[in-house]
């Protein structure tokens, strides 16, 4: 029930981890991608707005600054097997 019948057998990995194993070049890629959403994101925080805005771009700046924590996570686990 759940889905927790079914436990995985290793540690957990999420699936960009997965994809980025198979294309290390895309790591790269990805990085150079989210950096430069990053900066337009935290411009927009620089020039204000309304609250609904600022808390709207607040979250997807999270969420880009988490997904950049997972793919060098990913490299740095990565260079080390």
């Amino acid at each position: 029930m759940f889905g927790l019948e079914k436990q995985p057998k290793g540690p957990f990995e999420f699936d960009l981890e997965k994809d980025l194993k198979k294309d290390p070049n895309l790591a790269k890629n990805m990085l150079k991608m989210i950096d430069g959403k990053i900066g337009e994101i935290k411009e927009i925080l620089r020039k204000g707005g309304t609250t609904q805005d600022m808390d709207e771009c607040g979250t997807i700046l999270q969420a880009y600054v988490s997904t950049k924590k997972v793919i060098e996570r990913s490299l740095r686990k990565n260079k080390n097997i």
